[in-house]
C-alpha cells in the first residue's frame, strides 16, 4: 500500500500547522482546519469523502491535492483470556505488533514505538529480530484506531502503555508529536495524559523531555547490579548504567507529582534471590515509586525461565516488608506471544525478515 497516490498529501502525515496551511491556500476560515482534524482523529474516516460537513467543492477540491492512507490491521489473534493481538501492515512491506488487554468492560492497548528495537536486552524477544525502523506518528496512533475499531458495543480503552515493540525515547519526536493528537481534546483522540504511560529501557536524557507531556514514567529496571544489568541490558547500561539510571529516576520524581512505576522482570536463577529483593529495597529508598514485578514469559530459543511460584511469592512479600509498594503483574496473552518481552516474531515473519536469523540469535544463547 502507498502513502499516497502520485503527489497527493497524506493528511495524516501532516502536522496541526500544515494542515492549516494547507487550507490557508485554499482560501478556508482557519476552524477548517480544525473540522478535517476532528474527522481525521475523533471520527477515525478512512476517505475525505466521509467529511460531510464540508461541502462537496471544498471535498473535491481537498481530494485533489490529498488523501487518508492508514495503517491496515491484520486479523487479530485472540488468546484464551481474551488478549487480543494484531498487526500494522506498513507501507514498506513492515509490520508492527500491537496488543488490547481486556479487564472487564475497560481495554488497555499496548502501543508499539518502533519496528524491532534498536536496544539488545537478553530477555526480549523483540530484541532478536533487531531494530528496522521508528514508527512515524501516525503509524502509532493508526493503531489505537485500529484496536478502538474492535471494541464491543460496551467495551472502551481506558488506558495506553508505550510498551510494545522498540524504546519510545529513542523515537521520541514521533513519541510526543502522536501523544499530542491522542490526548488533544479539541480535534484529537481526547486521551487524559494521566492515562498514558510510556516505558523506557532508561533513556535518561529523554526523561525531562517526556515529564512535559504530562504521560507517567514506566522505568524497565530488571536489576540490582551494574554489573547484573549488564549481563541482562548490555546496550543500555553502556550508556547509562544502574547508578547513573536511580539518580536520574531519583530526580524525576522529586519534580512529579506522581509516583514512577520500576519494572522487574524475575528471571529464575539470575535475578530472583532474596539477596535481589534486599538491594532492590535499597535502590529505590526514598524514590515515591511503586514496583511491578513481571514474572519472565517464556518463548522458544530463550535460555531464561521464568521462577517459580513460590520464588516469586518470597521475591514479593520481601520487597513488601522493605517498604515499597510492589504489585505482581500476570502475563496476559502468553499463548499468542503477547506477553511481555514476547512481542516480534509475528511481525518479523509477516515482513519476511529472514526467521533463521533469529532462531539462530537465540540458539546462540541458548548454548550451554
Amino acid at each position: 500500500m502507498m502513502t499516497n497516490s502520485g503527489a497527493l498529501k497524506n493528511l495524516l502525515d501532516l502536522s496541526v500547522g500544515e494542515i492549516e496551511a494547507l487550507g490557508s491556500k485554499m482560501g478556508w476560515p482557519r476552524y477548517r482546519a480544525g473540522q478535517v482534524l476532528k474527522w481525521i482523529y475523533q471520527n477515525g474516516v478512512s476517505s475525505i469523502s466521509e467529511m460531510t460537513n464540508l461541502s462537496k467543492v471544498d471535498r473535491d477540491r481537498l481530494q485533489a491535492v490529498a488523501t487518508i492512507c492508514r495503517v491496515p490491521p491484520s486479523v487479530p489473534e485472540v488468546a484464551d483470556d481474551g488478549t487480543t493481538k494484531f498487526l500494522g501492515l506498513l507501507d514498506d512491506g513492515l509490520a508492527v505488533e500491537t496488543v488490547m488487554i481486556p479487564e472487564g468492560h475497560r481495554r488497555t492497548v499496548c502501543v508499539s514505538s518502533q519496528v524491532g528495537c534498536t536496544l539488545d536486552c537478553g530477555f526480549c524477544l523483540t530484541a532478536q529480530i533487531g531494530f528496522r525502523r521508528n514508527l512515524a506518528p501516525r503509524e502509532i496512533v493508526d493503531q489505537v484506531w485500529n484496536a478502538r475499531r474492535l471494541l464491543g458495543k460496551d467495551e472502551s480503552i481506558s488506558s495506553l502503555v508505550f510498551m510494545g515493540m522498540g524504546e519510545p525515547l529513542l523515537n521520541f519526536e514521533s513519541l510526543a508529536e502522536a501523544i499530542r493528537r491522542l490526548t488533544n481534546v479539541d480535534w484529537g483522540m481526547g486521551f487524559s495524559p494521566r492515562r498514558i504511560t510510556v516505558s523506557t529501557a532508561g533513556w535518561v536524557p529523554r526523561f525531562q523531555d517526556l515529564q512535559q507531556l504530562g504521560v507517567n514514567l514506566a522505568i524497565s529496571l530488571n536489576a540490582t547490579t551494574t554489573h547484573q544489568r549488564h549481563l541482562l541490558m548490555p546496550a543500555i547500561n553502556k550508556r547509562f548504567d544502574l547508578m547513573q539510571l536511580i539518580e536520574a529516576s531519583r530526580a524525576y520524581a522529586k519534580r512529579s507529582d506522581r509516583r514512577l512505576t520500576f519494572e522487574y522482570v524475575l528471571i529464575a536463577r539470575v535475578n530472583d534471590s532474596l539477596d535481589d529483593a534486599k538491594r532492590l529495597i535499597k535502590l529505590l529508598n526514598g524514590i515515591r515509586c511503586k514496583v511491578n514485578l513481571i514474572p519472565f514469559n517464556e518463548y522458544s530459543g530463550s535460555p531464561y525461565q521464568r521462577p517459580s511460584q513460590d520464588t516469586i511469592d518470597l521475591f514479593q512479600q520481601a520487597v513488601r516488608k522493605g517498604g515499597l509498594d510492589v504489585y505482581l503483574r500476570r502475563s496476559r496473552g502468553d499463548d499468542v506471544l503477547g506477553a511481555c518481552g514476547q512481542l516480534g516474531r509475528m511481525a518479523a515473519e509477516a515482513a519476511h525478515i529472514v526467521p533463521t536469523r533469529l532462531l539462530r540469535k537465540v540458539s546462540a544463547h541458548a548454548q550451554p
